[in-house]
C-alpha cells in the first residue's frame, strides 16, 4: 500500500498554517463541518463532543483568538473560523467513558469534511484551556481539548520565514512497520513498504 493509494480525503488532509486572510468559510460550510462531527462514533453513543464555533468577524472568533498562545495567534488570525473542541466528561449516568476518544473521532470527521469542502484545518493544543472554560462559561463537566483553525489555504509566503520552511517541508510519518504489528509487539504487520 502506498500513500498515493489512500482515499483523497485522507491523502489531502494536512495541517497548514498559511491561511488566506481573504478566504471565507461560509455559514453553510461550518454547519456541514459540525454536522459531520455530530455523526462520529462514540462509546455507547454518548456523543461527548461539543464545539465552540467562531466565524471570522464575530465576537466568538476574537475571544478564541485571544486565548491562543501568541505563536498560534500570529497565523490563526487569518482563519475563516476558529473552533474549540470540548469533551463532555459526565452526564446524568455519571462519568462518560472514553470522552477524549469520542472528541478525537468527531474532530477528525470535522477535519475530513473541511477537506471535502476545499478547506484546510489545523488543530492546536496551544491555547489557554482554563481561559476558554472561564470565558465561555463551560460547566465543570465540559473540558476544552483542542482549538481548530479552518480556512482557505494561503501562500507559505504569508508566514514568517522561520515557519515557512516547516510549511513547505515534505510530509513524513513513522513507517507502518513501526506502527502496525502482528503476532506480538514489535513484529511488523506485512506491508509492501
Amino acid at each position: 500500500m502506498r500513500f498515493d493509494e489512500l482515499h483523497p480525503l485522507i491523502r489531502d488532509r494536512w495541517s497548514p498554517r498559511a491561511l488566506d486572510p481573504d478566504g471565507v468559510v461560509s455559514q453553510e460550510a461550518l454547519q456541514r463541518l459540525v454536522e459531520a462531527a455530530r455523526w462520529a462514533p462514540s462509546y455507547g453513543n454518548t456523543q461527548p463532543a461539543r464545539f465552540l464555533v467562531g466565524p471570522r468577524g464575530t465576537d466568538t472568533f476574537d475571544r478564541i483568538l485571544a486565548l491562543l498562545v501568541p505563536g498560534n495567534q500570529a497565523w490563526a488570525s487569518s482563519a475563516g473560523a476558529l473552533l474549540v473542541a470540548c469533551a463532555v466528561t459526565a452526564n446524568d449516568k455519571g462519568e462518560v467513558p472514553y470522552a477524549e476518544y469520542g472528541v478525537g473521532l468527531a474532530a477528525q470527521n470535522l477535519v475530513l469534511q473541511a477537506v471535502a469542502e476545499g478547506l484546510v484545518a489545523h488543530q492546536m493544543s496551544g491555547f489557554d484551556t482554563a481561559g476558554v472554560s472561564a470565558e465561555f462559561g463551560l460547566p465543570d463537566s465540559v473540558r476544552p481539548l483542542t482549538a481548530i483553525a479552518v480556512g482557505k489555504l494561503g501562500s507559505p509566503h504569508l508566514l514568517p520565514e522561520a515557519k515557512r520552511a516547516r510549511e513547505t517541508a515534505p510530509r513524513q510519518r513513522i513507517p507502518v512497520t513501526e506502527t502496525a504489528f502482528t503476532g506480538k509487539w514489535g513484529e511488523p504487520f506485512p506491508t509492501d513498504e
